[in-house]
């Protein structure tokens, strides 16, 4: 098979033996992993960096991959590229079969698929301009051809005034936006993103990813990005797998995987994101009541449904209602996160409090009373 003919099989769907009519969302899949092990030889013996892992992305989506150190998330996504050979299972991309590829077919994926990386990966000795345009000057375009894609995309990123200056005299997310200037040099399909925020600062990482979002609205880009950064996840993602030891865990909507995470692992990694109790409440707070005038103290928790009408449930619980802490966020249209209320001067026990607060939470506890 010769390039163009890799490149048109690549543009164009190919059925798959692998099509099944239970589930149509696999055959149409842009990305496709069945099956997915990757074992490194390691000093004591062999090491599994993936095992098992079946995933199906689809076009035009943001897929986020996360996990601890070592879960395996940088060996997953350099396998779409083939940066990683996988020792044992297969990847489809427009349900062709990429394990087969020879160099030239591997010349023409690569050319669909861009990437950017946690360090920038720029030549130091390069202007912005030669940076994004090195790639197309390997490939063999043009000169006028090169010329207007370096135009467009250092318009896209926001660089067109700085494509004199070198990486040196960049900030880190400018850096960053040359890179992904120089990742859709070939018009890729796919866009993936190895920590590609990592490395920046809150307010830095909030543009970028502002940048991808567009990115991946105008040009229908399918992203693929691995972070340990939940808050990453939550920002920009539509879909999330989370891994652990090489293997998937968990998976869903994010508003799904954030609103109510069933993993060890996913509730360790959201830890950082959950409002917790301050210190100076929880000396305020009792497992029993210390006398008549004592408050309930009832967490509700939020995990998906719509926004609370904060008005109702204050009036069903009847008394004086205070909120002690907490607060609600919106992730795909889905109501997120927990209020701490204190409710007193009610005739209501503490159980009667907890079912009413049920018709506008999907979880209430009595946490205890206060003083």
């Amino acid at each position: 098979m010769n390039v163009a003919i890799a490149r048109e099989r690549l543009e164009q769907p190919q059925p798959s033996a692998n099509h099944t009519e239970l589930h149509p969302e696999l055959s149409h899949a842009h990305v496709r992993f069945i099956g997915i092990g990757k074992t490194y030889d390691g000093r004591q013996g062999p090491v599994e960096a993936l095992k098992g892992i079946d995933l199906a992305i689809q076009r035009g989506e943001i897929f986020g991959i996360i996990g601890r150190s070592g879960a395996g998330k940088s060996s997953l996504i350099r396998t779409i590229n083939r940066l990683e050979q996988p020792s044992s299972g297969r990847i489809l991309i427009d349900q062709v079969d990429i394990a087969g590829f020879n160099e030239d077919q591997l010349v023409a994926l690569r050319r669909k698929i861009g990437m950017i990386f946690q360090h920038f990966n720029l030549m130091s000795a390069k202007t912005v301009w030669q940076n994004v345009e090195l790639p197309l000057k390997v490939a063999g375009v043009p000169k006028l051809q090169r010329e207007q894609k370096v135009r467009e995309l250092l318009e896209l990123v926001g660089l067109q005034d700085k494509h004199t200056a070198y990486p040196a005299q960049l900030s880190g997310g400018q850096k960053q936006r040359v890179g992904i200037a120089r990742a859709l040099v070939h018009d890729p399909a796919i866009l993936l993103c190895d920590e590609a925020t990592s490395a920046l600062d809150p307010e830095t990482t909030q543009s970028i990813l502002g940048l991808l979002r567009e990115i991946n609205q105008r040009l229908g880009l399918t992203i693929i990005l691995i972070t340990h950064e939940m808050a990453v996840i939550r920002d920009i993602c539509h879909r999330v797998v989370v891994l652990e030891q090489g293997r998937v865990v968990e998976q869903g909507q994010v508003w799904q995987v954030f609103g109510d995470p069933q993993h060890e692992v996913s509730k360790t990694l959201l830890a950082p994101l959950q409002d917790t109790l301050p210190e100076a409440l929880q000396g305020r707070i009792t497992a029993q009541p210390l006398s008549a005038q004592s408050s309930v103290i009832l967490r509700l928790r939020f995990t998906g449904g719509q926004e609370p009408d904060l008005g109702a449930l204050f009036s069903a619980l009847g008394g004086q209602v205070r909120l002690l802490h907490g607060g609600v966020e919106h992730i795909q249209g889905h109501a997120l996160g927990q209020l701490l209320l204190s409710v007193t001067s009610t005739s209501l026990g503490a159980d009667e409090l907890r079912k009413r607060a049920k018709q506008w939470a999907q979880h209430v506890e009595v946490v205890g009373y206060g003083i």
